[in-house]
């Protein structure tokens, strides 16, 4: 009752604040899974008239970032105006609640008197009941407001997804042979297929913008209505989509503003023009409120650029990795436009983890064969090598980040100030990653993952963030803090120190294995996944036969243990080169989809793991 009528008592506010008369339609034309690869921003390859167009007569944002190189996450940013990483949301299909006082912006939008449309995705990460739109759906459209009503309407287009660039047959347009292939991809014929079919399809997603701006210039609307064009995310390609690189998080962004309505436009708006703000996808909610003359909320995370309550520019852009479908892995990003810095928190995976739905694309599956068959230099292996803890990468003379200069000395004011800054911003959200994901949902039952971590009791950041950071370099100094942490009376502290002794490989084993032993009797599952996972990967006799077999008693998905211990656990076994091949008929009985899960497509994550287990442990 009180969460009603506070919405009540805003909505009132809001609409005695507004006129519709004063307020501006505002379009957003997306597509997906492709960044700046297009003539307007000198893209030579790209046959994209129609969003060019938009941008002669309209402002480029040469600096726009996605915030999460994924579909799912990055379009929780948005609708929320918050940080994945500090709702619990950043996992794919985490599917997490909401505090109440937290909408998602048609609301606040619909409140102010907007017809809210959105053709027609959602795939949020995160619950509503109230989501906000009047009409969500592929027949969702403007043109079914009621009359002076100003819309704010969305229309996404998938024909740039990622599942079109490795359909086949595919009609030819651009040659392979004139594509470049960027330094971290093999040069081989199914590289080239695959970059000439993506600049194919981005050119029909322009083709597909084209028609909605020419269905609103024929409703008589161009000159009432502020436009919107930008992609999801980067390229479909590997290394793109779903890795934090800039490749992964680059998007074209395009805005237009009629005469009507420049007193609205960014400060340094001129038609044509380009602007080198750093704009990030939590700043889109904050800033299409702006425009609608609503004050963004204190809750959302971003920077409104554009409006009644445009802000300065930000000093940096801020981006993150975890759960990609069926694997697990944790990254935080930082950019100041210039130089991007990434901190990897789980250096003991590599980078090219095997993800089902990216290995049906061709060149994937041939990048890896090339690597097998050592065909490839040192920029081409590195994805398929574990991770460095740190990257710094300068994007002006190296845009497709091959050279590390994390070692650099003349780079170490910059590789400080940047990690200091990803680490203050980490800090300012109270990013709950830094916890194992089931257990982001058991400590929160009974509220949302953002009121549990912003409960210093329930979530103890500093503590379990030192640990974390320590954890993950390589450092065989800090091997005795990591024995400390398993002494810790927070699981995720113990659990940070069952990775670090995991990260340090076998010098780890050889001076601690009584420590990692004693991970498996440990509380948590997750302590006793790390343990178990380090064991069997770096430990003699029969500590590998004993570390293998608990990890398989950790892989069965019932309805008393969480589907996250069950796809954490599959995932260590998937990592043993083959020591579960004892078990492979117990294995097989594994049972595929069984108690509760977030989503239903949790089942079709823990099959895929599965499925590549059996078949790596039957070669």
């Amino acid at each position: 009752m009180r969460r009603s009528i506070l919405a009540l008592m805003f909505a009132v506010t809001i609409l005695a604040r507004t006129d519709a008369a004063e307020q501006p339609n505002i379009l957003w034309l997306t597509s997906e899974d492709h960044g700046p690869e297009m003539g307007c921003y000198g893209d030579e390859l790209a046959v994209t008239p129609n969003v060019d167009a938009l941008a002669s007569k309209g402002m480029l944002f040469d600096l726009a970032w996605s915030c999460a190189p994924v579909c799912a996450p990055a379009r929780t940013t948005i609708i929320t105006g918050m940080y994945p990483p500090s709702i619990g949301g950043q996992h794919m299909r985490s599917m997490v609640s909401l505090p109440d006082h937290v909408q998602f912006y048609p609301w606040y939008l619909k409140q102010a008197g907007y017809y809210t449309t959105n053709n027609s995705k959602q795939d949020y990460n995160v619950r509503k009941q109230n989501q906000g739109w009047d009409v969500s759906s592929n027949k969702a459209h403007y043109r079914n407001r009621g009359k002076g009503q100003p819309f704010f309407a969305i229309f996404n287009v998938t024909i740039s997804h990622e599942s079109k660039i490795r359909r086949r047959p595919h009609e030819k347009v651009l040659d392979p042979a004139k594509v470049r292939v960027p330094a971290y991809h093999p040069d081989n014929a199914e590289s080239r297929q695959d970059w000439a079919q993506y600049y194919d399809i981005v050119s029909q997603a322009d083709a597909m913008a084209g028609q909605r701006l020419a269905e609103l210039d024929k409703s008589g609307l161009s000159e009432d209505t502020i436009v919107f064009y930008y992609g999801d995310h980067g390229s479909g390609m590997s290394r793109s989509k779903r890795w934090p690189y800039n490749s992964g998080l680059s998007v074209p962004m395009v805005v237009y503003f009629p005469k009507k309505w420049k007193h609205l436009a960014p400060k340094e708006y001129k038609a044509g023009g380009t602007s080198d703000r750093l704009v990030n996808f939590v700043d889109l909610a904050p800033t299409v409120l702006s425009l609608a003359g609503v004050k963004p909320p204190e809750h959302m995370q971003g920077h409104a650029f554009a409006g009644k309550f445009q802000q300065k520019k930000p000093d940096y852009m801020f981006g993150f990795r975890d759960r990609m479908d069926e694997r697990y892995d944790f990254i935080r990003t930082v950019t100041d436009g210039r130089y991007h810095y990434i901190r990897n928190f789980n250096p003991h995976f590599i980078y090219g983890q095997y993800v089902a739905y990216n290995f049906v694309t061709p060149s994937t599956a041939a990048w890896k064969r090339d690597y097998l068959a050592g065909k490839l230099n040192d920029a081409q292996s590195a994805y398929w090598k574990l991770k460095p803890t740190e990257e710094l990468y300068d994007l002006q003379a190296d845009p497709d980040e091959v050279n590390n200069l994390v070692d650099s000395q003349v780079h170490q004011k910059i590789l400080a100030e940047l990690r200091g800054a990803l680490y203050q911003w980490c800090a300012e959200i109270r990013d709950v990653g830094f916890l194992p994901e089931g257990e982001i949902h058991s400590r929160s039952a009974g509220m949302s993952p953002f009121e549990m971590g912003h409960d210093g009791e329930l979530y103890p950041f500093a503590r379990i963030f030192a640990a974390a950071d320590r954890a993950t370099h390589r450092d065989e100094q800090s091997l005795s803090a990591m024995v400390e942490y398993l002494a810790d009376d927070d699981s995720a502290v113990r659990y940070w120190g069952a990775v670090g002794l995991l990260n340090r490989g076998a010098v780890a084993y050889e001076n601690h294995a009584d420590s990692l032993r004693d991970c498996l009797k440990d509380k948590s599952p997750y302590v006793q996944i790390a343990g178990a996972y380090a064991l069997a990967k770096y430990g003699k006799g029969d500590d590998v036969r004993a570390a293998t077999d608990h990890l398989l008693t950790l892989t069965a998905w019932t309805e008393e243990r969480p589907v996250f211990v069950s796809l954490t656990a599959l995932n260590a076994v998937d990592k043993l080169d083959g020591k579960a091949s004892h078990a492979l008929d117990q294995i097989k009985t594994l049972p595929r989809k069984n108690g509760a899960s977030p989503d239903g497509r949790y089942n079709g994550y823990v099959n895929q793991v599965l499925g590549k287990v059996i078949e790596d442990l039957e070669e």
